[in-house]
């Protein structure tokens, strides 16, 4: 039974998936828009989401939970000093994945991460 257990393994160990996930999400905040499988987009946006309402709150003790997830302290300046003051009035589902076909090599479905 896997009840209660979030997220994809997306064949790696966990060291590796979570260092990967923090990269892309900070690549993501950094660029605003990810090109990516579908099923890495859609862990990312969990991530991302997180952030970005971390940076809605603001203050010092959010601002350490952010760096705690994010690998680059510019990108944390970025999100509380201008994508979290974007979304002020909004509750969430800060971003959108499209789908944009398969990939030529392995024929993985590819989206974009983009924000609204």
């Amino acid at each position: 039974m896997r009840h209660r257990m979030g997220g994809k393994k997306l064949g790696r160990p966990t060291a590796h998936r979570l260092l990967m996930l923090r990269g892309m999400a900070t690549d993501f905040l950094k660029h605003e828009r990810i090109e990516t499988t579908d099923v890495k987009a859609k862990e990312v946006r969990k991530i991302a989401e997180k952030v970005v309402t971390l940076g809605k709150k603001g203050g010092l003790h959010n601002r350490r939970k952010a760096l705690a997830i994010i690998t680059d302290e510019s990108v944390v300046k970025k999100v509380f000093d201008d994508i979290g003051s974007r979304y002020d009035d909004r509750n969430g589902g800060y971003t959108r994945i499209t789908k944009i076909g398969n990939r030529k090599g392995d024929g993985a479905e590819v989206s974009v991460l983009e924000f609204v």
